[in-house]
């Protein structure tokens, strides 16, 4: 057997949360590409990300939520078991930002955030770990975590402890769950060039000093994260449980 053979997820299902555009869009792209049928959970239609998939070969299911509530998640797990037999992979992507100074943070800013990315990161990471179970054979949950998981930023409190809190519960699920031969890890990208940082990259003198700190010199760009979401997904990071992987360009080292 080759290496690459170890990368391969032919056969796999894949749900990935918040794939309509951006890293999302890129993370399942990318593992389509390695072979695994995609399980979309989005806001709105993702119809670039449903045509490239197909486009491969493999097939697309578009289920839609508002993942603020959390309530819904163990019925987007049914369904999409209902739809395509198992699921194999869940890659926890979608979330949202806030931005305000934190004298004057509102308490829905607060909790809007929260509730998408650290309280619907769990209870899909929980739903998920079930449907495992009951299959048997483990599973790979990645959950999304920032370079705010390290460092406490300005002006996004909210997002800094909901990303700070992800990178903790993967540690814990990952302690509980391992058992089971569930992995769960994180990948923290960098700055990115996404929606969410559109108002960083339009700030001049934001943008400058971002770009000082880089040593790689530029934004990431979502193909920055393929390997690593599909290393993260397969049979090569059996062994690698808890771990919070920056894709940063260097960022965190200088």
């Amino acid at each position: 057997m080759s290496i690459l053979d170890n990368f391969q997820l032919a056969g796999k299902v894949a749900i990935v949360t918040g794939c309509n555009t951006g890293l999302g869009q890129g993370m399942a792209r990318a593992l389509a590409q390695a072979g695994a049928d995609i399980v979309g959970v989005n806001l709105s239609e993702p119809a670039q990300t449903r045509t490239e998939i197909e486009g491969m070969g493999r097939r697309f299911v578009d289920l839609r939520a508002n993942l603020g509530q959390s309530g819904q998640v163990e019925g987007l797990v049914a369904e999409a078991k209902k739809l395509t037999g198992r699921v194999d992979i869940l890659v926890n992507n979608a979330g949202i930002i806030r931005r305000e100074d934190a004298i004057k943070f509102t308490e829905k800013d607060w909790d809007d955030v929260m509730n998408i990315n650290l309280k619907t990161v769990f209870f899909f990471s929980q739903a998920v770990a079930r449907q495992f179970i009951a299959q048997g054979g483990g599973g790979k949950i990645i959950n999304i975590a920032s370079m705010l998981s390290f460092q406490g930023g300005v002006r996004v409190p909210s997002y800094t402890a909901s990303k700070s809190g992800v990178m903790g519960i993967t540690r814990l699920m990952a302690n509980e769950w391992a058992a089971h031969g569930i992995n769960v890890n994180a990948i923290a990208p960098g700055y990115m060039a996404t929606d969410n940082t559109a108002a960083l990259r339009a700030n001049e003198a934001r943008n400058a000093s971002i770009l000082e700190r880089i040593p790689a010199g530029r934004w990431g760009v979502p193909d920055d994260l393929a390997g690593p979401v599909v290393f993260l997904a397969s049979k090569a990071s059996d062994y690698v449980n808890g771990y919070t992987v920056a894709v940063d360009g260097g960022w965190l080292a200088r």
